[in-house]
């Protein structure tokens, strides 16, 4: 990463091409920038690491900057998504609104694998209310709901990004640097999986500190109500939504189970984000030291902007089309409204019941919006959070050639 420390001598170059994980981007003390993979000059590089908090920072700002500019995307995806898991869209002529809490209750598979609304007659086209595509998403919540729906649930996409962000960003650039260290010590073989180990472990501990708002983010996007003048539910009247159902029943008064539902496909949720992780960072890692490398000794803040974005960009969208199947069943195991059945389904099942569905075709349900979001969001917010770390690394050698000069 920007401001790290230099190539390691000794390293042989094809793991240093592969790995990536420290991409050397220094200042001697006149200012001039190496970069790629020039070797390190003993005593005229000074390696600047952000601390925590100011990984933190950058990486918050990077993230608000990403959740509101893809946050119509996120939207069509799981609009899409939720179609396929049987939301009934194309019901809502018939039920005048269908509120945050009209799930997947009282509807049952038709012939055509689609659901619809028990005992009831359509009395307008399926067409006016489903969706056949991205741009379809777009352009009939426009028309039915008004044009800020789009950022419908950009809030709770502001509450996740700034935390988890804040901690998956510091806590990469800490587990690589660590991990990365041992292992060219003591086991050079498996410095290319650094990034991959590393991404793991930060991604874990990012989406289980966060997950009540990923739920909460997911249904509000899920659902929509058609009552002119009602304010939709925000954040938390959708995770007391989440839990409220219990209340009444008998034999879900433990405490422990009732808030267990706010952590209601937390596996899928680890099961998708693990190994986006893994691929994002092991595919993003070589190809942006590779392009930092092309530049050399002419980097500057743009040229370290466009080597993240690029790199970023390519990363996101592989990493996002291997996990779609998992995103999808994530999406189907955080809009189940059954109490009951959703602390007994397993990722497994609900894999099997999407293969039941909509057969292969069904776990790509939303791909398109899903990798179009995904591609400039991490390159927004690695590129923002690199250019941070350049610039303050920067600043931090400026001010230490102005000392060295008094």
């Amino acid at each position: 990463m920007v401001g790290s420390s230099s190539t390691k001598q000794g390293l042989s170059s094809w793991i240093g091409a592969a790995t990536a994980t420290r991409t050397t981007v220094e200042f001697d003390k006149n200012g001039a920038v190496s970069g790629g993979d020039s070797p390190s000059h003993s005593g005229n590089f000074t390696d600047v690491n952000l601390g925590f908090g100011e990984g933190a920072i950058s990486a918050a700002g990077a993230a608000v900057l990403s959740a509101i500019l893809v946050n119509p995307l996120d939207v069509a995806k799981t609009r899409l998504q939720a179609q396929a898991a049987g939301v009934p869209y194309d019901s809502l002529c018939n039920l005048g609104h269908l509120n945050s809490n009209t799930v997947l209750t009282g509807v049952k598979y038709n012939s055509s694998g689609t659901r619809a609304v028990l005992g009831a007659e359509p009395t307008c086209s399926p067409d006016s209310f489903r969706y056949k595509g991205t741009l379809d998403v777009f352009y009939k919540v426009i028309r039915q709901e008004g044009f800020t729906r789009l950022w419908r649930g950009t809030n709770a996409s502001l509450t996740l990004a700034i935390p988890s962000v804040a901690i998956y960003l510091p806590l990469y650039d800490i587990f690589r640097n660590s991990v990365e260290e041992y292992t060219l010590r003591n086991i050079p073989i498996a410095t290319p999986y650094v990034p991959l180990v590393a991404g793991s472990l930060a991604r874990s501990i990012a989406c289980i500190t966060c997950y009540p708002v990923e739920l909460a983010r997911t249904r509000m996007q899920a659902f929509k109500d058609t009552k002119n003048g009602v304010k939709p539910p925000g954040v938390w009247k959708t995770l007391v939504g989440v839990v409220s159902p219990v209340n009444s029943v008998n034999s879900y008064q433990n405490s422990m189970q009732t808030y267990r539902l706010l952590w209601t496909g937390l596996g899928a949720q680890l099961a998708r984000d693990v190994p986006f992780s893994a691929i994002c960072w092991s595919t993003l890692e070589p190809v942006r030291r590779k392009l930092l490398g092309m530049v050399g000794d002419e980097a500057s803040a743009t040229t370290v902007f466009g080597a993240n974005f690029s790199a970023g960009f390519v990363a996101g969208i592989l990493a996002a089309s291997a996990t779609c199947p998992l995103d999808v069943a994530r999406t189907r195991r955080q809009i189940e409204n059954d109490p009951e059945r959703a602390l007994r389904m397993t990722t497994r099942q609900t894999l099997v019941e999407i293969w039941r569905d909509g057969g292969f075709k069904g776990f790509f349900a939303g791909v398109g919006p899903r990798v179009a979001r995904a591609g400039p969001s991490v390159g927004i917010v690695v590129s923002f959070y690199e250019v941070v770390k350049y610039c303050l690394s920067h600043r931090h050698m400026h001010r230490q050639s102005e000392g060295a000069d008094l």
